[in-house]
Parts: C-alpha cells; structure tokens; sequence
C-alpha cells in the first residue's frame, strides 16, 4: 500500500529516539532487542513477502506490562511511528539504519550487530516464505549480500563455510548498502509475491516434516544516541 505523500510520517526526532530508547533498556531482558534490534525487526517486516500485523511482532518487542495506560499509549505510539516511518524513508531515499556502538580497545565504534539480530528475526516472522524463495531463487540470496555478510561477520548467523573477517572498509561498504539492499528486496516481494502455494506450505507444514530450526545467534552492541 502506498502512502501519500501528504501524509508520510517524520521520523522520530532525536527526543523521541531517546526515549524509546532509555524505555527499551530498562525493559531488556537476555537476548531481547534493543532500539537497534527494533529498528532491523520492523525493516525486516517492512520489506518482506507480506504484512505481519502488530500483534505478531510486538511480543518479540516488548516483554513487561506497562506502568500505566498513558506510559502504554506513549510506547506503542513511539514505535508505531518508527514502524511507519521505514517505509516512508524507503520512499524518499532516506533510509538509513538505526546502529549500535561496542567498545573497543581504539574506542566505541559502530555496529550492525543489533540491527542484523533484528532484521534476522523480522524474518523468522514469516521463515517458511523466505527460506522457500531463498532457497529456489538465487536472486534474492545475492540481493540480501551484504546483510548477510554484515550477519555473518557478527556472529548473528553461522555459515556453512569459514569466512575471514570483514576489514573496517568491507564493513563500511557493506554497512552503506543496506538502504539500497532494503529497496531492491521490497522491489522483488513486489515484482515476486508469494505464490499460493508458498503461503499454504508456510502456514500448513507437511506431514512428519521435521520442525525448522532458527540460525544460532548471538546479540551484542548497543544503541548509543
């Protein structure tokens, strides 16, 4: 669905960042997304092969009752209004990823790690039509590159086969293409939908079929405005 321009959604503002964020930290839990997570959790969902509805992805999000009805208002607000924003970025060209900083010996630098964890479970949101297409449509494996890339080089999923560490540029490059890798995937589910017959295999598994299990991960790195 297109949205009109007259009412594309601003992104939050710096204000509103923070406190989504200080809201999301004191709420985490092992494991759980941060702001970062979030953020790759809902462009997961934005680009994807069709809608999750907020029922399905809040609960990877937030994981405490709230205090009170207006601290719940406000949240859910706040992140409908990250969620909405994404695709209104996408539009305009004016993506760009929400990172984490880790601490290193040379100082904080930033990291994809967060954001890769998130965007990695977006997809285990509807895993049954992603890992069908990826695996009969090399297509989309090379457009999602350099996400995986970024995914493998974090540990956020394990590959096949050993891969050397990125280096500072190969990151960066990698890092730079993710708007761009997030336009032209959202362009193929477009120009690609499900078919009938995906989307019946991805909510009636066969028979005796063995269940699916998700990538090991790890989560580091954290969201510093």
């Amino acid at each position: 669905m297109n949205t009109p321009k007259t009412d594309w959604p601003s992104s939050l503002d710096d204000n509103e960042l923070d406190e989504l964020d200080q809201y999301l930290r004191a709420h985490v839990g092992e494991g759980e997304l941060l702001l970062d997570g979030v953020h790759g959790l809902l462009s997961a969902l934005t680009v994807g092969p069709m809608q999750v509805l907020p029922e399905e992805w809040l609960p990877e999000v937030l994981h405490d009752p709230f205090a009170d009805e207006q601290e719940g208002n406000r949240v859910l607000a706040l992140l409908a209004k990250l969620n909405d924003s994404i695709s209104a970025e996408l539009d305009v060209d004016a993506y760009e990823p929400i990172l984490g900083e880790v601490e290193t010996e040379a100082g904080p630098v930033l990291s994809a790690a967060g954001w890769c964890e998130g965007f990695s479970r977006g997809i285990d949101l509807r895993a049954g039509l992603w890992e069908k297409r990826l695996a009969d449509d090399p297509q989309l494996m090379e457009l999602l590159g350099p996400v995986m890339a970024l995914a493998v080089d974090e540990g956020i999923l394990n590959a096949d086969a050993e891969f050397e560490k990125l280096g500072d540029d190969e990151y960066d490059e990698c890092l730079s293409q993710v708007p761009s890798v997030l336009s032209a995937v959202h362009q193929y589910w477009h120009e690609h939908p499900a078919t009938e017959a995906e989307l019946e295999a991805s909510v009636r598994p066969e028979e005796n079929e063995e269940p699916q299990t998700t990538p090991p991960r790890q989560r580091s790195g954290h969201w510093v405005h």
